[in-house]
C-alpha cells in the first residue's frame, strides 16, 4: 500500500469515529507529495520534521500543530508497520494561547448586517445578511449554518436541526419567530434565483452551489472590514466564531437579568451549543464590564455584602 493509500485509509478510519479532520486531510496530503517527492515510503522523524518545519517564516505555533498533524499518522503506521518512526510530542513546542474572542455589541453585529446588506449582487448580499443574523442568534457554529440543507427547518415547529456535527452528534435548535422569518424571507428568495437547485443546500451562491467555508470567511473579513471593527490586538480580532462567544456572554447576562441561577441553568447552554459537558461552555465565557457587575453583586449577595 503506497503512503497516499495509507493517508486515505486513515482519514476514512478516523472520519467513521465522527472526527471531521478538513484541514488534517489537507495537511496529510500534502505530507504523501513531500514524501513521494523525497522518494521515501517509510515516515521518519527527520522527514516529518523538515516538512513541519514549512513554510520557513511561520510561527513556532503552526509548525508544532503540522508535526502534531504527522504524529498522529505515524501513531497509526506504526501499529501496522513499526519500522514508522513517530515523532516525539515535545520536539517542536509550540506557544499555546487561547484566543481572545471579540465579543460583538448588538450595535456592532446591526452594523455588520447594514454592511453585508449593501454586498453585491443582491443574492450575495441576502445570503451573507442572513448567515450573520443566523450565527449571532443562535451561537451555531459557523460550519454548521453551512452544511444546512433546506429539509433541517421545520417552519411549523420554528426547529432548525443540526446534523452529524462535530463529533458526529446532532442536536434541535428552537427559534425565536423573527429568526424563522428571516429563515423564509431568505428561503423565498433563493427560490426566485435557484428554482431547480443542484444542491439540498439551505445556503447556496449565486451559482446554485453550497456557500463554502472559504466563500463565507472571505465574505466575512469583506463585512468586518467595510463595518470598520478594526481588530484589538494580532490575536484579538473579529471571527465568525466570536459570535459563539457572544451567544454564551449574553445568555449567562439574561439569565443574571431576570434573577435565574447560572449553574442549576448551564446544562441549557451547553445542550443548546452541542457541548457534552457544561465544562466545555464555560470556555466561552468571557469577562465583560456587564457580565463581570452581575457575576459581583450575585456574589455579594451570598455573602451578606452590602
Amino acid at each position: 500500500m503506497s503512503l497516499r493509500q495509507s493517508v486515505d485509509e486513515y482519514l476514512s478510519l478516523r472520519r467513521h469515529l465522527g472526527f471531521k479532520l478538513e484541514k488534517a486531510g489537507h495537511l496529510l496530503s500534502n505530507f504523501a507529495t513531500y514524501m513521494e517527492t523525497a522518494g521515501a515510503s517509510t515516515v521518519t522523524i527527520a522527514l516529518a520534521l523538515d516538512w513541519a518545519k514549512q513554510p520557513a517564516g511561520a510561527s513556532a505555533t503552526w509548525w508544532q500543530h503540522r508535526l502534531s498533524v504527522v504524529r498522529g499518522f505515524a501513531h497509526h503506521l506504526h501499529g501496522i508497520d513499526p519500522r514508522h518512526e513517530v515523532p516525539p510530542s515535545a520536539l517542536l513546542p509550540g506557544l499555546r494561547h487561547r484566543d481572545m474572542p471579540h465579543i460583538f455589541t448588538e450595535a456592532e453585529i446591526s452594523r455588520l448586517m447594514d454592511v453585508a446588506g449593501n454586498l453585491s449582487p443582491d443574492q450575495r448580499a441576502t445570503t451573507y445578511t442572513t448567515m450573520v443574523g443566523l450565527l449571532a442568534c443562535t451561537g451555531m457554529r459557523s460550519g454548521e449554518a453551512l452544511r444546512l440543507d433546506r429539509g433541517d427547518v421545520d417552519w411549523d415547529e420554528g426547529i432548525l436541526s443540526i446534523r452529524f456535527t462535530k463529533f458526529g452528534k446532532s442536536r434541535q435548535l428552537v427559534l425565536h419567530p423573527t429568526t424563522v422569518d428571516a429563515l423564509r424571507r431568505y428561503d423565498d428568495a433563493r427560490r426566485r434565483w435557484c428554482p431547480r437547485p443542484s444542491t439540498p443546500a439551505f445556503f447556496v451562491l449565486a451559482s446554485g452551489a453550497r456557500v463554502r467555508h472559504a466563500n463565507f470567511h472571505y465574505a466575512f473579513r469583506e463585512i468586518v472590514k467595510r463595518a470598520g471593527l478594526e481588530p484589538e490586538s494580532a490575536i484579538r480580532r473579529p471571527r465568525p466564531h466570536d459570535f459563539r462567544h457572544t451567544f454564551a456572554v449574553n445568555t449567562l447576562i439574561g439569565w443574571y437579568r431576570c434573577g435565574l441561577e447560572i449553574n442549576a441553568k448551564m446544562h441549557l447552554l451547553s445542550t443548546y451549543l452541542g457541548h457534552s459537558h457544561p465544562r466545555h461552555t464555560y470556555w466561552y465565557l468571557s469577562t465583560t464590564p456587564t457580565l463581570l457587575a452581575f457575576a459581583t453583586q450575585r456574589l455579594e449577595a451570598t455573602q451578606g455584602v452590602r
